[in-house]
């Protein structure tokens, strides 16, 4: 079970599935995704990608927590600037190239998918960069944060660049937000052990507050994941997803070790409500979002983690210039937050199809990843 899990095998099943279906019967698989289940508009992808994935974030936050605490990767915070400048460079150098793109092969209807070439796929990105550097070596950790960051850049470009112009934002509404994390903040000082206070008490707070604020509710528990009591004895070989093999008593850590496996298995939910595209829907716009993903990443990634280099920010410890460039290969797999800026993006199904097709299409790049670490000699930590 947990080999399925660490392969992301119900992520790519449910995005088979999902393609073939949407191929072979798209009357009927849109029926099931769209088919109303509670009251007019509450409906399975509803439900997933407004629900399922506020944890699959707050996961993904966890994993922030515990680089940013003492002892982890990224403490004390200088050493994350240089990953976070490498984020800056994944979301610029892509969103550059689109536009270039777009304007040899594109047309003005397409200008309005470049936010989906900032994401980087968490799960995906996860997976080949432990096949390519080994799960301890330090480019995991540096490409996790990477593609943490990028995927909430994101949701905030979801949020202030595509709005529903039918329900504009309401700020006041992210004062529930704030009164959450209030709360949060409370039960963490009262050393309160047990995470379902956070989750149902904060966490409904914070959601209801980026849903009225006409905000995307998908961050709504990474506010709150911070505040989780992070103490507790670690039994010795836990780590972020061995979570089968230890477990630690940290309301943190129990979350985790809970919630994950959830998560990872859900996932096949959002694959098979998000990648049902027509192979028929293919156009120019699908080759932009692809190599804008995969190239704008590779080259955004290094020039900005050079930067920072010169700007005298350190790489994390056992980091070469051949693990930032591998790295950024890894971080062109956009798929899954890429699905869900595209569902944004465009109200024109046919372009939103073609764009969903060249996000799907990155998933290939893992494999030019492990090549690419081959031919650069990239070293695999075997602990």
């Amino acid at each position: 079970m947990r080999k399925m899990r660490d392969l992301s095998i119900p992520l790519l099943a449910g995005v088979v599935l999902a393609v073939l279906w949407a191929n072979v019967s798209p009357e009927s698989y849109h029926h099931f995704i769209h088919t109303p289940i509670i009251g007019e508009h509450i409906n399975l992808h509803w439900l997933i990608n407004d629900v399922f994935m506020v944890f699959f974030f707050a996961i993904a936050g966890v994993e922030i927590v515990n680089s940013l605490s003492p002892g982890g990767e990224l403490n004390p915070v200088k050493k994350a600037v240089t990953p976070l400048m490498a984020t800056a460079g994944g979301v610029l150098g892509p969103v550059g190239l689109f536009f270039v793109l777009n304007i040899v092969m594109g047309e003005p209807a397409f200008t309005n998918g470049w936010g989906i070439c900032t994401a980087t796929d968490i799960a995906l990105a996860w997976l080949i960069a432990r096949v390519v550097f080994g799960k301890n070596h330090p480019a995991v950790k540096f490409l996790l944060l990477l593609a943490v960051a990028d995927d909430a850049v994101g949701l905030i470009i979801i949020a202030v660049f595509y709005p529903d112009p039918n329900a504009p934002v309401e700020p006041l509404w992210l004062l529930l937000v704030v009164l959450a994390m209030g709360i949060a903040f409370f039960m963490g000082k009262k050393q309160i052990c047990t995470y379902w206070p956070y989750v149902l008490i904060a966490g409904t707070l914070s959601w209801f507050g980026m849903h009225n604020a006409h905000l995307h509710p998908a961050l709504s528990l990474i506010f709150i994941v911070p505040f989780l009591p992070k103490t507790g004895k670690i039994i010795k070989g836990y780590s972020a997803h061995s979570l089968e093999d230890a477990v630690g008593v940290s309301t943190l850590a129990k979350f985790e070790h809970q919630v994950a496996p959830v998560v990872d298995f859900g996932l096949i939910f959002f694959g098979l409500t998000n990648a049902g595209v027509s192979f028929a829907g293919i156009n120019n716009l699908t080759w932009i979002i692809f190599i804008a993903l995969v190239v704008g990443k590779t080259l955004g990634i290094s020039l900005f983690t050079y930067v920072a280099t010169l700007l005298t920010f350190k790489l994390p410890d056992g980091m070469k210039a051949r693990d930032v460039i591998t790295a950024g290969v890894i971080g062109g797999m956009g798929l899954t937050v890429a699905l869900f800026v595209a569902n944004e993006a465009f109200t024109d199904l046919a372009l939103q199809g073609a764009a969903k097709m060249g996000a799907l299409f990155t998933a290939s790049v893992g494999i030019v990843a492990i090549i690419v670490g081959k031919v650069l000699r990239v070293e695999k930590w075997k602990n």
